[in-house]
């Protein structure tokens, strides 16, 4: 299937910076992005993982240990890859955690830590190779969010809230760093099929539910969320900005 897919003469070269690059749709999205001819650098904090995708990929693949909630971490991380890779064309904004929790027993610790996983680093990550993409004259920016609050899904009200609050991200900065070229945008993933989600909250009643939000039957696999991203980098796309971009199946 994968020879099939496009291939973007002008994302070879370029250097991709991901963010939770070492399994599920970030791992896809980091190895698009290697078989397009980019160099590539992820942050993530499983070490093991992270050095088993580098070696499988080869070429021009980096990483570095990182617990983005540390944002003078997350920063330092972007420069260390900076000086192995060069400085970054392209930033995907990938990073989160979907854990469930019930709203009553949320506290306010949980909660602020559920908006560093899933919204504030992402800011942070922007602030650290905007100032690049500025001097090369210009970039893309992708911000992966949810239609998880789309659906009105419940079960994680703190997930649900920093996810919607991307898109608010998106928007503003794609305002402010527009005049530079540098264009941001959402990727907005459905109910992904990664080994995390089948592990923990695949079951044949969810599954048979979900099919019925669809409008298309199939299941979605990591593979089509970095088909996006990859196509949202790519200079095909340099019109695209401040906007959504869908992959869910026609979930309603």
């Amino acid at each position: 299937m994968t020879d099939s897919f496009a291939r973007y003469p002008s994302l070879a070269g370029k250097t991709v910076f991901v963010t939770g690059g070492a399994s599920g749709i970030g791992a896809e999205i980091v190895s698009a992005f290697a078989a397009q001819g980019s160099r590539v650098g992820f942050i993530d904090l499983d070490e093991k993982g992270s050095a088993a995708l580098t070696g499988k990929l080869g070429g021009e693949v980096a990483f570095e240990i990182c617990d983005l909630r540390d944002i003078d971490a997350l920063q330092a991380a972007f420069g260390r890859l900076k000086a192995k890779l060069g400085p970054a064309n392209v930033l995907v904004n990938n990073a989160a955690r979907d854990d469930r929790h019930d709203w009553r027993e949320t506290t306010a610790e949980y909660f602020d830590d559920r908006i560093a996983t899933n919204l504030r680093h992402q800011f942070f990550a922007i602030q650290a190779v905007a100032p690049d993409m500025i001097d090369a004259g210009g970039g893309s920016i992708i911000n992966m969010g949810s239609n998880s609050w789309w659906e009105a899904g419940g079960g994680f009200p703190a997930y649900a809230t920093a996810k919607s609050a991307v898109h608010g991200l998106t928007r503003t900065m794609a305002r402010d760093l527009g005049d530079h070229r540098i264009r941001v945008n959402t990727v907005v993933p459905g109910w992904i099929m990664t080994e995390r989600q089948k592990d923990l909250w695949v079951t044949p009643e969810a599954i048979e539910k979900h099919r019925d939000r669809q409008c298309l039957p199939d299941l979605i696999e990591p593979v089509y969320v970095a088909r996006m991203v990859v196509f949202l980098a790519s200079d095909d796309a340099a019109m695209c900005t401040a906007n959504n971009y869908m992959v869910e199946a026609g979930s309603i």
